[in-house]
């Protein structure tokens, strides 16, 4: 499996659409019981590998129990999918949303999804995701690059669906401002910790916040 650092020059994958020529590049992954396809595209985060963010986040996956509360679970900016057709494949019995802004890799997302016969999933754009769907777990490599309020809103609204026993895994670069995201999730009643970093990349668990801490 190739890891690579992230993203194309020249192209903004959270934009809702994308002018770049398509060339759709396939990596594999690990799944529990063989790899993977992933198809990428330009104009899509990440485009031909897997980046090292998201490569922590897979390898932290593949180790957690469904213990998870009752709910589904979701991925915020899914791209072209491999958090989500992770996500689906370890835990067939579980629901899983793949959401993302970009059209081209909602697109993308379904295909891979339909390419490798998981059809617990459902991608959409974020408002496709019904309100008051419970949710036992967000993942997310998120969109930093969209600016610190924009991102704010984006966690705030994620996280404020939880289940009170739910839980969110976020991987974020240490230069790309990781540390004080945490300290903002935990200041704004999201208690983070970091569990575990790789290449300049940290890996959090978030949870909610009881009413009576």
């Amino acid at each position: 499996m190739r890891v690579r650092e992230a993203q194309e020059p020249n192209s903004r994958y959270f934009d809702a659409e994308q002018n770049v020529a398509s060339r759709p590049v396939e990596y594999g992954i690990d799944g529990p019981t063989g790899r993977i396809i992933v198809t990428s595209d330009s104009g899509v985060f990440s485009h031909g590998s897997l980046d090292k963010a998201t490569a922590l986040l897979l390898d932290h996956l593949r180790t957690v129990p469904d213990d998870f509360p009752e709910g589904d679970l979701v991925d915020v900016g899914c791209g072209a999918g491999p958090i989500a057709l992770l996500l689906a494949a370890l835990f067939p019995g579980r629901h899983v949303w793949a959401v993302d802004s970009n059209k081209r890799a909602v697109d993308l997302c379904a295909s891979n999804a339909k390419a490798n016969s998981l059809a617990n999933i459902t991608v959409c754009e974020p408002d496709g995701v019904p309100d008051g769907t419970r949710v036992a777990l967000v993942c997310s490599n998120p969109p930093i690059r969209i600016g610190k309020d924009a991102l704010h809103e984006l966690l705030s609204g994620w996280l404020g669906r939880l289940h009170p026993d739910g839980t969110a895994l976020m991987v974020v670069g240490k230069n790309l401002g990781a540390d004080s995201l945490q300290k903002w999730l935990t200041d704004n009643g999201w208690p983070t910790e970091r569990i575990g970093s790789s290449k300049g990349f940290r890996l959090f668990r978030t949870s909610v916040r009881r009413a009576a801490d």
